[in-house]
């Protein structure tokens, strides 16, 4: 009504339109105040405008993909501290006998650098199919080592590994198990014997097991929602490379992840570093 009285008002005055729309003359004339200056809206309309503002830049900056629940656990980050949480894990299988299962489902880590999983998916583009190897860190679901290729062959996995070796520099003394399932690029002797150089254990699923890898499936599975599916087609490998790295730097350092108590994989991972270095300091 308000609206109709807007367009309307020049052609047959306010007070004539009120007569016949059933509102009343002193309340258009608020409205008209209102809009003209906000400062005399209700506190409750001035407050949701301005959450309505944090809610569209919240949607805008986490790729268009949160619903209601993570946009409001994003704006209770900006506002109060979340608490932390540890993260467990579940995996699955192929078929092929090389390195053993030393994993067991049992897949839970208490710090970085204890369990990592690899995986690899395929992405359709106008050149062809490209093939993307994620490495995670199981304790904060980090992606450690990520690479987009042409080629399935072992060295398109191997170049992920080595970015992860690089970028978390793992101690050889302190044991870290990489599993994988059975396929044939993760059971290679290339890629199994720079896992032992590196002072990595090797794991794969075990033979009739269902859920061998499936926290690296699920990550594979919000890459391709969040960003394949929605961003596609994708014209070539570049194309692909570049949304990849956009995503990983965003699911690694901005992401809420449900699983691990609402909070980015780099800032649990934080926490956990800052905590025991207070821990180690107290001694």
């Amino acid at each position: 009504m308000k609206a109709f009285i807007d367009d309307h008002r020049s052609s047959y005055g306010v007070e004539p339109i009120c007569k016949v729309l059933p509102i009343a003359s002193s309340t258009y004339y608020v409205h008209v105040a209102r809009q003209r200056d906000p400062a005399k809206e209700s506190k409750r309309t001035q407050r949701d405008t301005v959450l309505c503002q944090h809610i569209k830049r919240v949607w805008e900056d986490n790729f268009n993909v949160y619903g209601a629940r993570k946009v409001w656990r994003q704006l209770q980050r900006e506002a109060v501290t979340v608490a932390r949480w540890r993260v467990r894990t579940t995996f699955s299988d192929s078929s092929t006998a090389c390195p053993s299962d030393h994993v067991n489902r049992n897949f839970y880590a208490d710090h970085p650098n204890t369990l990592w999983v690899a995986d690899f998916t395929y992405v359709s583009t106008w050149q062809g199919f490209v093939y993307v190897a994620f490495i995670i860190d199981v304790f904060a679901r980090r992606i450690v080592g990520w690479k987009v290729s042409a080629s399935a062959k072992a060295d398109f996995v191997l170049d992920a590994l080595e970015q992860a070796v690089y970028e978390r520099q793992p101690a050889r003394h302190s044991r870290l198990i990489h599993h994988s399932d059975r396929g044939k690029q993760y059971v290679s002797i290339c890629y199994t014997g720079r896992l032992m150089e590196a002072g990595i254990e090797p794991s794969v699923g075990s033979m009739g097991d269902s859920y061998d890898n499936a926290l690296a499936e699920t990550i594979n599975g919000l890459y391709k929602t969040e960003v394949i599916y929605r961003k596609g087609p994708w014209r070539n490998l570049q194309a692909v490379e570049l949304a990849t790295l956009k995503w990983v730097d965003w699911f690694n350092h901005r992401r809420l992840l449900s699983s691990i108590g609402h909070v980015p994989p780099a800032e649990l991972e934080a926490a956990y570093y800052q905590q025991f270095n207070e821990s180690a300091m107290s001694v």
